[in-house]
């Protein structure tokens, strides 16, 4: 420090001293001189907090201020002058309507344009409306539960754009949107436990019983899948492209004799596996996950040359051989005629697969061909069809041949994919058991 400097800080802290009172030492005048200048520091800095703080008040009053001066505003207005809306719902066209004409269909008509019966359709309703129905405003009336119930049947049933159905029944584009999916959503929550369960008990004693009718012992329903068509996808649209070449969905289901769904899992990209697809099912968990490794009460199992033969389900080549899922010899080899039969035999009664996917798509339509439904939505689409299916068969709502037609494959029908055989297999108790089947066929139908 130069001594000018020192003289003048000394001298400062001399002043300090004597006006604040202090007997201070002069060697300690210099601690004295940086305590005053930090309280200087604080100080400054408090003032600047403060007027901070006063500005932020300022500006909230401001805006309050502005906020209350702008809604009595509105009010006053509001009581001066009256605002009278032309249009709360838009009339809709006056052209064909066909909910206006369906009051008139006879029964045959009825079933013709929704696919199901008067009957079945009031079965529904009677299920389905206080879940779908709206509750009634000062603005407009709500759409009834029976209208809103036709207009996603006739959505399963034809799956024409949005903008058609809203057409054929006098509402608004998003509307049938809307609908599509309540209806669809109370159909689960409200019916999916009831018509889609494995059997078990009396009903499993009756599945048994039908599959030895068909020759077939010891099972307790057939497992097949499907692709559903769907639009390319945004996310991942190679992972939907299956091996014909256009994008799909896989519905996986277990079917019964009668050709009713008893387990059903939908929404694997058309890529995946069948044994893929199977593993990741609740399905194969529920039947790994079990100590026994039995998918059925194992009391209902036989045992025939010291060999515990389970109820268990059938499947095609795609799927893996287990003790609680049979599949009939890889025609790759040479085959005994035990095997043949056994072969034969299964496979015939698994064509109750078949025949259920094609009445599920025959009736339901709009797993046919590609919708503008998207693809979180469509799992449950295929899920809530699989249930409308299990009702009309549970109440005879009879299949019409003419709706075969729209199944066939053709020119404008996407063909399904070729199975591919599972290669995974090896020799294990399934083997065991299959190989028991084989060469003692005819004695367990007895039995």
């Amino acid at each position: 420090m130069e001594p000018g400097a020192e003289a003048s800080s000394s001298l400062t802290a001399a002043l300090l001293s004597s006006v604040l009172n202090l007997n201070v030492a002069p060697a300690f005048s210099d601690q004295v001189l940086e305590l005053y200048r930090l309280q200087i520091v604080l100080l400054r800095r408090r003032r600047v907090r403060e007027m901070i703080e006063r500005d932020r008040r300022r500006r909230q009053y401001l805006r309050r201020r502005r906020a209350f001066v702008l809604s009595s505003f509105a009010a006053v207005m509001s009581l001066i002058t009256t605002t009278n809306r032309h249009i709360w719902v838009r009339n809709r066209s006056s052209g064909y309507n066909l909910w206006s004409s369906a009051q008139l269909f006879d029964d045959e008509e009825w079933k013709a344009q929704f696919r199901i019966t008067r009957a079945t359709f009031d079965y529904l309703l009677e299920q389905l409306g206080p879940a779908i129905k709206r509750r009634r405003t000062n603005y407009r009336v709500p759409i009834e539960p029976r209208r809103r119930l036709a207009i996603a049947l006739w959505w399963f049933a034809r799956s024409g754009e949005y903008r058609t159905v809203a057409t054929m029944f006098g509402v608004g584009i998003a509307t049938v949107f809307v609908i599509v999916r309540q209806v669809t959503s109370a159909i689960l929550e409200r019916l999916h436990q009831r018509f889609v369960s494995l059997p078990s008990g009396q009903t499993l004693d009756d599945t048994m019983t039908a599959f030895r009718d068909r020759c077939y012992p010891q099972c307790a329903g057939a497992i097949g899948r499907t692709h559903i068509p769907i639009a390319p996808p945004r996310a991942n649209p190679d992972d939907y492209m299956n091996k014909r070449g256009w994008h799909s969905v896989i519905l996986q289901a277990v079917v019964d004799p009668s050709a009713c769904f008893t387990d059903v899992y939908a929404g694997w990209p058309g890529s995946t596996s069948s044994a893929s697809v199977l593993c990741s099912s609740d399905l194969y968990l529920k039947a790994e996950d079990r100590p026994d490794g039995y998918l059925f009460p194992r009391q209902k199992s036989v045992v025939f040359d010291g060999v515990e033969i389970p109820v268990h389900l059938i499947g095609d080549s795609s799927f893996p051989l287990k003790p609680w899922l049979m599949k009939g010899y890889s025609q790759e080899y040479q085959l005994s005629p035990e095997q043949r039969r056994f072969t034969c035999t299964l496979s015939s009664a698994l064509s109750v697969v078949d025949t259920a996917f094609t009445r599920l798509k025959g009736r339901w339509r709009c797993l046919l061909k590609k919708n503008d439904i998207e693809l979180s939505m469509m799992s449950r689409v295929v899920a809530a069809c699989c249930v409308l299916h299990n009702i009309c068969e549970n109440r005879s709502d009879g299949f019409l041949p003419e709706w075969n037609a729209d199944v066939a494959p053709g020119a404008n029908y996407l063909r399904q994919p070729e199975t591919e055989p599972y290669d995974g297999d090896t020799y294990c108790t399934a083997e065991v058991i299959r190989g028991t089947i084989t060469y003692n066929l005819l004695t367990l139908l007895q039995f």
